[in-house]
């Protein structure tokens, strides 16, 4: 079983899988009064010619490192946004496509209080929790199109914290 580190994310090394949320530097623009940050259109969303933009939620299980990964997905249709609803961080799994499949993947544990959204047809692992209420909220494609893709791996992957 191949080994994989998981990093720290952040915004340059996730840009080519998608967009990491959160609410670095200043605002754009202060509301309601001043009293709150605007933080404007933090991520590319992409719900096809025949979607529309849903929101959900989603109720997973916790999880723990070292991980197993034996499958990726990935929704050629549309993008998949990602929003944690406690202060928790998680595993964020993805890889570049490889003639129609994952490439070797990479592993990124994000800060509190960050969500992601993978792009248009990224590879990426399932939702995986490691702490918390395992709850967020997800910004995708609603449609009658096939929008699943999966792949499983015939040897699995370990995915480990980055040693301090």
């Amino acid at each position: 079983m191949s080994r994989i580190i998981a990093q720290p994310l952040t915004a340059e090394a996730f840009a080519p899988f998608g967009d990491v949320l959160s609410v670095d530097g200043d605002p754009d623009r202060l509301i309601n009064q001043g009293l709150c940050g605007r933080y404007h259109d933090r991520a590319r969303l992409d719900f096809g010619p025949d979607g529309k933009a849903g929101i959900s939620l989603f109720k997973a299980q916790l999880r723990s490192l070292p991980y197993t990964l034996d499958m990726m997905e990935r929704h050629p249709e549309g993008s998949q946004a990602f929003l944690p609803m406690d202060t928790h961080p998680f595993l964020v799994i993805v890889a570049h496509d490889d003639g129609g499949k994952p490439g070797t993947p990479k592993a990124f544990l994000t800060h509190t209080g960050e969500g992601v959204n993978y792009h248009r047809s990224v590879w990426h692992g399932v939702l995986t929790p490691l702490a918390g209420n395992g709850l967020f909220a997800v910004v995708d494609r609603i449609g009658e199109t096939p929008n699943l893709e999966e792949h499983w791996f015939d040897t699995p992957y370990q995915v480990v914290g980055q040693a301090i």
